[in-house]
């Protein structure tokens, strides 16, 4: 067998015994909320069992950062080149954007966006969810309180705790995602299209054929679509106001990785007149009149 090969049952292998420590102890965790008694040596197995996932892991991707060492990587590619070739793409995807995430909520309390650069005009799109994020909120945190006075068994009591204010948090950072993360049109006529920390299309100066404010209501509950023919809609609050045409595709990455290709963009802006005349602008496009 190949070297490729054996690299791919190897992490294969550690998977799937991850996946099922993870069920055994999520099956514990329920246990213990319910309240069923748990022989003490079974626990210790279970956690034993645990710590050799973990010793695994770090195993190979220790054996990895040695083989990209070798290769003249220094160190901190070699930890990307290790991490890249042992962790599936939709597992680095969402760590990262939880990290996104996290930074987000830290620019937005210190008003700093991201992205923007120098010459860059950020294209606010934020305001068009801002009603139903602020609710979404007040739900949570009305839930928490209740359910915190509601729930007399402490071990559930503490579980269902942590897990509401996650979900607040969450509520709060993917907003300040929105917020810090506008669209962004470059001195140089470039385009960056964004969702938060989920989505970021990059359209390369010279390639904005056209630019026109156009509202629509794409069908669909999914954030973002691109059809059979490049289109693609980035919807925010169940409508797009300003669409451009490119000269050609340009790559599209989906929140897990997806690849797609679009040649025209649909997206929310809270000023749509704004971004399509800063486009106008910056990239010398030809504007058509509102749709």
């Amino acid at each position: 067998m190949s070297r490729a090969g054996q690299k791919r049952r190897t992490r294969w292998a550690v998977v799937a015994v991850a996946a099922v420590v993870a069920a055994a102890e999520l099956t514990l965790v329920v246990c213990l909320v319910a309240g069923v008694r748990v022989p003490g040596p079974l626990l210790v197995a279970a956690e034993a069992a645990v710590g050799c996932v973990l010793a695994a892991e770090a195993a190979v991707l220790a054996r990895a950062w040695r083989r990209a060492r070798r290769r003249g990587a220094d160190g901190r590619a070699a930890v990307r080149a290790a991490v890249r070739e042992n962790v599936p793409e939709p597992v680095r995807r969402l760590a990262a954007h939880e990290l996104r995430l996290a930074a987000s909520l830290v620019r937005w309390a210190v008003r700093r966006p991201h992205g923007t650069g120098a010459g860059g005009t950020a294209v606010p799109y934020a305001a068009g969810q801002a009603p139903l994020m602020y609710g979404l909120l007040f739900v949570s945190v009305v839930e928490t309180v209740a359910l915190a006075v509601l729930i007399p068994w402490p071990v559930v009591h503490a579980v269902v705790l942590v897990l509401d204010v996650w979900g607040v948090l969450l509520v709060l950072e993917l907003h300040a995602a929105c917020v810090v993360r506008p669209h962004v049109v470059g001195a140089d006529g470039s385009l960056r299209v964004r969702y938060g920390a989920l989505v970021d299309v990059r359209v390369p100066a010279g390639r904005v054929a056209a630019a026109r404010v156009e509202h629509r209501f794409p069908t669909g509950s999914r954030l973002l679509t691109v059809s059979g023919d490049g289109v693609l809609d980035l919807a925010v609050g169940g409508r797009t106001t300003v669409t451009v045409e490119l000269t050609g595709p340009v790559p599209v990455v989906r929140p897990l990785g997806g690849r797609e290709r679009a040649r025209v963009l649909r997206f929310c802006a809270d000023d749509p007149h704004a971004a399509v005349a800063a486009l106008r602008r910056a990239a010398g496009v030809r504007g058509v009149p509102a749709g």
